[in-house]
């Protein structure tokens, strides 16, 4: 912290210094007025210490994430990852203004050099294949005056490397200042390993009924205002709903069932060109499975041959007995109807085999530490061929001991594959022989030790599939009912869920939505109906319908919450377990006052246990659990000596120290030392500026955009 104290000071000398060493840096647009200058447009999406974020740039950000993202993110995922980075970048900001951070060519060209994102670039290295700066600097005015678009983008990409140079100077500065003693390190080494064994009594909070222990409202108050920053409630809302789910009913069902059973059988139809009667085959004698499913499929003929474990687990069974031409059907799978025929089988067409490969110099994938000839490679997998016949061999274990392959160290396993995928020797020796068989294979590859582990036959499936929608009808009818049951509720609210039990409607609630909710239990993604739920206009009582990508939502507004500390009644499942345990605790305590370690078991009736090798970094006592505050306690008694009265996370304690073992003395304890420093560096990016954010004075206006 002294450093800061000193860049404090020295601010003006540093920031001309710095200044007039920057003036000398011309690479690319560093310092010229088309770098971003902060200018904020419009309205502001949010206000960090008075800084505001400007929405106009906050858009434009969120439209090239959204680009970035695709489909891999929601929208609203999307604005709250820019908004949480341009809130780090605001705090941080000021930061580097009230210290003075700025970069000059060195820091930047160094980190250029130290970043293998740049570092690694081929135009930007010399013949050693070294990060030349020379290179960069002239790559960078060569993109300047030969291609304007490419310049504009290293424009943007420029400010992350300045930004980035920058946090690293930051957080470098304050990880200077982290530093660990001897006796820092000697504390937490013994705080680990000196270890001692307990004698304890323990009376459980369990043993005294929480109908038995009162507290009040007003306690439960107390205690919220004492511990306000865990019980801080931001704005919310509690809704209610019906959902009109669009679903096929029974009548679109049958429909469907009705009209994929149609296509089974032939048809007559007349040629009016021809002027005849033809006969149209159905699914059944089609002679075209490939055109037939076009025409009449939802799904096209898979003609991919699959193992029984790949098929619908439903109807597997049946169709694995079936003859090849044969169907099974009409039945439902998930939200279809279906009808299969079985239209080829390959007996013993899924192979599972393990190898060993004998490896020789040259030969195709062969590593640099494979030196033997091929002579002395086939010599040993031969003797190795010799090994794995005998009775009682275990294939895997010799596999992970002599092959050269990479599945050496799961056992030569090569999993299941299908005629064609291995090079001919190989396939032809796996595929015409029986489950069990082991021989020597020679490929390209070198030779091999080949078992056929197990075989599997293969079958072709045509499925017949007709999707189950619900019918026009049947999505009029839901709006009928979504919209009969809003109007309902619209004339008297209070009589939502009388209205929707008359209906046989389910009313779902939501509590404590936020205002950046996005997604509503068993409504999924629904974001216009929590922006209403938070409009200004929106009032305890409203109703409204909200029309959804699979059917309607009639929504209620039941509860407003406004931003303080939670009432008691909302804090009260959190608080009443903690005070019923305080109380309980005390009562304990109160009535034990004075006792001998025999008198406090013998009088609450509970035995002494036993719990050994305890540390204060590892405080898991034996039939107790994680006790840090009885591992403590006991740390510092002597050998022999009896506490008083404990407070536990479990009970109340009164422990015996029977055992000291401390940990061994160490002439130096730096190892000790510097873990504990590096462990406390690796934290500092993130604990600093959560401690920056946490003290930040932020103003979220994005549920009014967004």
């Amino acid at each position: 912290m002294a450093i800061l104290d000193k860049i404090r000071r020295k601010t003006t000398i540093l920031i001309l210094i710095i200044g007039l060493a920057l003036f000398a840096f011309v690479i690319s647009g560093i310092f010229s007025t088309n770098a971003f200058s902060g200018a904020k447009v419009g309205s502001s999406v949010a206000e960090v210490n008075g800084d505001e974020i400007s929405i106009d740039g906050f858009r434009e950000q969120v439209e090239i994430a959204s680009k970035s993202y695709g489909a891999n993110a929601s929208s609203m995922q999307v604005v709250n990852n820019v908004y949480e980075q341009n809130v780090r970048n605001a705090i941080l900001d000021q930061q580097f203004e009230k210290l003075g951070i700025v970069v000059e060519q060195d820091q930047i060209v160094n980190f250029l050099r130290t970043n293998p994102t740049y570092s690694q670039l081929p135009q930007f290295l010399n013949e050693n294949g070294v990060f030349d700066e020379n290179k960069f600097i002239s790559f960078i005015a060569d993109l300047k005056l030969n291609n304007p678009a490419g310049y504009q983008q290293w424009l943007q990409e420029e400010q992350s490397i300045i930004r980035a140079a920058k946090e690293q100077i930051y957080f470098n500065l304050i990880r200077a200042g982290v530093g660990t003693t001897l006796k820092e390190g000697e504390l937490d080494y013994k705080l680990a390993n000196d270890k001692f064994d307990i004698s304890y009594v323990r009376v459980p909070y369990a043993s005294i009924l929480d109908s038995t222990v009162a507290v009040s409202k007003s306690e439960i108050e107390s205690y919220v205002k004492a511990h306000a920053e865990d019980f801080k409630l931001e704005d919310s809302r509690d809704i209610q709903f019906v959902y009109f789910e669009e679903k096929a009913s029974l009548s679109d069902e049958k429909e469907v069932e009705e009209k994929i059973t149609a296509l089974l059988g032939d048809t007559q139809m007349f040629n009016e060109a021809k002027d005849t009667t033809e006969t149209v085959r159905g699914f059944r004698n089609t002679l075209d499975n490939i055109a037939f499913l076009d025409v009449n499929s939802d799904t096209k003929f898979d003609t991919i041959y699959k193992p029984k474990s790949s098929l619908s687990p439903k109807v597997a069974d049946t169709l694995v007995k079936m003859n090849i031409g044969q169907i099974y059907g009409p039945y439902r799978d998930g939200n279809t109807f279906k009808v299969s025929k079985l239209t080829g089988k390959r007996a013993g067409g899924n192979v599972k085999a393990s190898h060993i490969l004998i490896a020789f110099a040259g030969a195709t994938s062969a590593g640099e530490e494979v030196t033997r000839t091929k002579e002395e490679a086939e010599s040993k997998a031969k003797e190795v061929l010799a090994e794995a016949k005998k009775s009682g061999a275990v294939f895997a274990d010799l596999a992970k001991e002599n092959s050269d392959g990479p599945s050496g160290p799961r056992g030569g396993d090569l999993g299941f594959f299908q005629e064609g995928a291995m090079v001919k020797p190989f396939n032809d020796f796996v595929f015409n022989n029986g489950t069990g068989a082991i021989g020597l294979v020679e490929t390209d590859f070198g030779f091999h030790i080949v078992k056929v582990e197990e075989k599997q036959d293969l079958y072709q499936v045509a499925n017949l599939v007709r999707e189950v929608e619900p019918s026009e009808e049947t999505i009029d009818l839901l709006f009928q009912d979504a919209t009969k049951f809003e109007m309902s509720t619209l004339e008297n609210s209070a009589k939502f869920e009388e209205v929707a039990k008359q209906d046989n409607y389910v009313v779902r609630p939501v509590n404590k939505l936020n205002p950046m909710d996005e997604n509503l239990p068993g409504l999924g993604s629904q974001r216009a109906i929590v922006q209403w739920a938070f409009n200004s206009d929106s009032e305890i009582g409203d109703v409204k319908r909200f029309d959804l990508n699979d059917g309607y939502a009639v929504v209620r507004l039941t509860a407003k919450y406004a931003k303080g500390l939670m009432t008691s009644e909302d804090a009260s499942p959190v608080v009443l377990p903690i005070l019923r345990k305080q109380k309980k605790a005390a009562m304990i305590i109160e009535k034990n006052k004075g006792k001998s370690f025999d008198a406090f078991a013998k009088d609450n009736n509970v035995s002494a246990a036993t719990a050994s090798a305890i540390s204060v970094k590892t405080p898991t006592i034996a039939g107790a659990g994680r006790e840090p505050a009885v591992a403590g306690t006991a740390y510092v008694l002597a050998e022999g000596k009896t506490s008083g009265l404990i407070e536990g996370e479990s009970g109340v304690y009164m422990v015996t120290v029977t055992k000291k073992t401390p940990a061994t003395k160490l002439e130096n304890y730096s190892t000790f030392a510097n873990t504990l420093k590096a462990s406390n560096s690796t934290r500092v990016n993130t604990s600093v500026y959560q401690a920056l954010k946490a003290a930040s004075e932020i103003e979220d206006n994005r549920s009014m955009f967004y």
